[in-house]
C-alpha cells in the first residue's frame, strides 16, 4: 500500500510541473484545509445573519492559510516532494512557519466562542474549551521550553539522523512528518500571535525574545545543507535519473530556502507584534493618565467640599 502512495511522477520537476493539481491517494492534509475553511466559513455565515461584524483581516488570514494548506499538500508539489529535496524543504518552511501564523492571525478560537451562545448547551461547550485551554497540558505544549526544542527539532532532529529516511518510505510516516511541520509551528506561533484565551501570557519583551532565538537557529541549519559537498539525507541521493537532478546541488537549494523562506515571515510577524505592542502601550499609557486624572478629580472634590464646609460654618 505504501510503495502505490509513494510514486513518484515520472516528468521532470519544473514549477509548472509541480502546481499541477495532484491530490495523494489520501489527501489527509488537504481534507483537513478544506473542513477548516468551510467551519470558518459557516461561522462568518452564521454571524452575518445575526448582524454581528467580523473584522475581514481575520477571515483574509486564515483563509489564506487553509488555501496555502490545500495547496501545498495537494498539487504535483506533494509527489515531487518524495524524491526532490528543494521541494520537500519547501513544504515544509511553508507548512510550519506560514501556514500557522496566517490560522492564528485569523482568530479562530474567538470566532468559536463568537458562534456559540453563551446559555444553556453553549455555556457548558464555552466552560470546556476555556478548561481544555488552560489545562496542564496546554501550559506545557505551549511554553517556549517546549515549543521552541519542538519546532527545531522538525530541522535538525529529522534531517540530521536516520529518523527521516525512516518515515520517509512509507505514506504514514511522511504524512506524520508534515503534519508534525504544522502542528510544531502552530505550538511555536500561537503564544506568540494568539489574542484568545491562554493558559500563559507571556509578557511582550518574553514573545519578542522568543522571535529572535528561533530566527538565527534554522538560518544556521539551512548554511550547513548550503555547504555541506554531499548529500546529507539518503532519501534525496538518487532521484530518478530522468530528472536531471544534481542531488547535491538540489540540496543547497533546500538549504538556501531553509535560511531565507522565514525570513520576510517573521518580519512580518515582528511587526504585526510591534503594532500590537504599541497598542498595549498606548491603552495602558490612557489608562494610567485616566486614572491620574480620576484622582486629581477626586482630590479637587474633596477641597472644594471642605471649603464649602468652611464657609457654612461661619
Amino acid at each position: 500500500m505504501s510503495g502505490a502512495l509513494l510514486d513518484l511522477p515520472q516528468t521532470p520537476p519544473s514549477i509548472f510541473a509541480m502546481l499541477g493539481w495532484d491530490l495523494p491517494a489520501i489527501p489527509l492534509l488537504p481534507a483537513l484545509g478544506m473542513v477548516m475553511g468551510a467551519a470558518y466559513c459557516a461561522g462568518l455565515v452564521y454571524l452575518h445573519r445575526r448582524g454581528q461584524r467580523w473584522p475581514w483581516h481575520r477571515s483574509v488570514s486564515f483563509l489564506a492559510g487553509c488555501l496555502i494548506l490545500i495547496a501545498v499538500t495537494g498539487l504535483a508539489i506533494e509527489s515531487y516532494g518524495l524524491g526532490l529535496f528543494s521541494a520537500f524543504m519547501f513544504q515544509h518552511m511553508t507548512l510550519s512557519t506560514l501556514v500557522p501564523p496566517l490560522l492564528v492571525l485569523g482568530s479562530p478560537g474567538l470566532l468559536l466562542f463568537a458562534v456559540v451562545p453563551n446559555q444553556g448547551r453553549g455555556r457548558s461547550i464555552r466552560r470546556a474549551i476555556l478548561r481544555a485551554a488552560r489545562s496542564l497540558p496546554s501550559r506545557v505544549l505551549l511554553h517556549p521550553g517546549f515549543a521552541i526544542p519542538v519546532f527545531l527539532f522538525s530541522f535538525y532532529g529529522l534531517y540530521l539522523s536516520p529518523i527521516f529516511d525512516a518515515l520517509n518510505t512509507t505514506w504514514v510516516g511522511h504524512t506524520a512528518m508534515e503534519v508534525f511541520f504544522l502542528v510544531s509551528g502552530l505550538l511555536f506561533i500561537i503564544p506568540i500571535l494568539s489574542i484568545g484565551p491562554l493558559p500563559r501570557r507571556q509578557s511582550n519583551i518574553g514573545r519578542l525574545l522568543d522571535i529572535f532565538l528561533e530566527m538565527p537557529l534554522h538560518v544556521f541549519f539551512g548554511v550547513v545543507f548550503m555547504m555541506s559537498p554531499t548529500v546529507l539525507v539518503a532519501s534525496f541521493a538518487d532521484p530518478p535519473p530522468q530528472w536531471g537532478i544534481d542531488p547535491v546541488e538540489d540540496q543547497s537549494i533546500a538549504g538556501a530556502l531553509a535560511w531565507s523562506y522565514g525570513e520576510p515571515v517573521a518580519l512580518l510577524i515582528v511587526l504585526v507584534f510591534a503594532s500590537r505592542w504599541r497598542r498595549d502601550e498606548e491603552k495602558m499609557s490612557s489608562a494610567a493618565t485616566a486614572a491620574q486624572t480620576a484622582q486629581h478629580d477626586d482630590e479637587l472634590e474633596s477641597y472644594n467640599r471642605f471649603l464649602r464646609q468652611l464657609g457654612s460654618s461661619r
